[in-house]
């Protein structure tokens, strides 16, 4: 690719790459807002655990399962009239942060959940002798120890939304992926699908050492 045909491809590049931002920035924020309080419901409602609840966690359970068994493309299109009344339309990159929020809340959920079962239960169990409250284990406890398996799932979860960005360009969603598709694709231009895969290379790279960091600095034990 020629220095020319690149200064002309990135007016686009950086309209997509903003856009991927926006997507990806808008239903990661929803995923940790909503899916950490909902992954921390599945673990401490588990049997055994000190908020015991076995309808909370079989129904919770079960709204997770079945939204994660969609695969995205299928729950992109079911969820037009939803994203339709949320945002008063189904283009643009504010459009498909709708699906792709839902998609990320109960992966993201599940990941918290995930993180909370490597806690050493007698840490848990300790602290309910002492008679520390519910809200406190969880406070102090819970999200303290899980911080660093916290942080993974949310590295992960991006990395996830940044490839689900690029199937929100079916429903002119925008981003990387929609560039790649449709000069890359669709016009057959090779520059400006190998310079969209060393873009994504790149950003998941980023996202994924800058995670990996984070972690291990907040890891104490």
């Amino acid at each position: 690719m020629t220095i020319d045909t690149f200064i002309q491809l990135l007016p686009e590049l950086n309209k997509a790459f903003i856009q991927t931002v926006i997507m990806v920035g808008i239903s990661l924020s929803i995923a940790i807002i909503v899916g950490l309080p909902v992954g921390i419901l599945l673990y401490v409602t588990d049997k055994g655990l000190f908020l015991e609840n076995v309808w909370i966690k079989s129904i919770l359970g079960l709204i997770v399962n079945l939204i994660r068994s969609i695969p995205f493309i299928i729950l992109l299109v079911a969820l037009i009239p939803l994203t339709q009344a949320i945002v008063g339309g189904t283009i643009g990159p504010v459009a498909a942060s709708v699906s792709l929020s839902v998609a990320a809340i109960p992966f993201f959920a599940r990941l918290v959940e995930s993180s909370m079962r490597k806690i050493d239960k007698g840490v848990v169990e300790a602290a309910i002798s002492v008679g520390a409250s519910p809200w406190l284990i969880i406070k102090d406890i819970l999200l303290t120890e899980a911080k660093p398996g916290i942080v993974q799932g949310i590295t992960i979860t991006t990395i996830s939304l940044i490839g689900y960005s690029a199937m929100a360009g079916v429903v002119g969603g925008g981003g990387i992926g929609d560039l790649a598709i449709r000069f890359g694709y669709y016009r057959y231009d090779e520059a400006v699908m190998f310079t969209t895969i060393i873009i994504l290379i790149v950003l998941v790279q980023v996202i994924q050492y800058t995670g990996d960091l984070i972690a291990k600095t907040i890891d104490k034990r």
